[in-house]
């Protein structure tokens, strides 16, 4: 079974995180929240605090498939700043496994200069974030193993994005179908 982290900081956007995570679980996928918080609660942007799955292990993060980062300020900073994750991302990126962040959070990706020569798309209006990408303005961009999202509006789209790239179009299709999605 395929394996997916979705990562919380304090201040992430919500529909980013729990979007995907439904999504992927509706697929078969083992998706989980990994609290970058110190607690297994922690709260999104808009004060709605959820539960994660697990507080953030190295050792049990590197045998996922896919990491996944919701946008959200201050929680994308929060992510940024997190030397440990960094590490993390840097070591996905070289290894060809999946790299995805939605909203802000592709400036993570920027910092780190896993988006060199890469196209991706960033929250409007923070495009200079994306260090070395070549910016659009589509709601998803995938190049390679690195999947990028828009903002919240783009959360379902994002997701089956993501969907598509572990368990195949034809999964994510059904997804798309089962959840009335156009």
């Amino acid at each position: 079974m395929k394996k997916a982290l979705i990562f919380l900081a304090e201040g992430f956007e919500e529909m980013e995180a729990v979007t995907p995570l439904d999504l992927l679980r509706r697929a078969g996928i083992d998706a989980k929240f990994v609290s970058l918080a110190g607690t297994l609660a922690v709260t999104g942007s808009h004060g709605i605090t959820y539960q994660a799955d697990m507080l953030f292990d190295q050792s049990v993060a590197e045998e996922a498939d896919m990491l996944i980062l919701p946008g959200g300020m201050p929680g994308s900073q929060y992510l940024q700043d997190n030397e440990a994750l960094g590490k993390l991302l840097l070591k996905f990126h070289t290894e060809g496994k999946f790299v995805c962040a939605i909203c802000a959070a592709p400036m993570v990706l920027g910092h780190l200069g896993i988006l060199r020569g890469k196209k991706a798309t960033i929250y409007p209006g923070m495009e200079d974030r994306l260090t070395g990408a070549t910016p659009v303005a589509e709601k998803v961009c995938r190049d390679g193993n690195i999947i990028t999202g828009r903002g919240p509006g783009a959360a379902v789209p994002f997701a089956l994005t993501l969907i598509g790239a572990l368990a195949g179009q034809e999964t994510a299709d059904k997804i798309k179908g089962d959840i009335v999605f156009d």
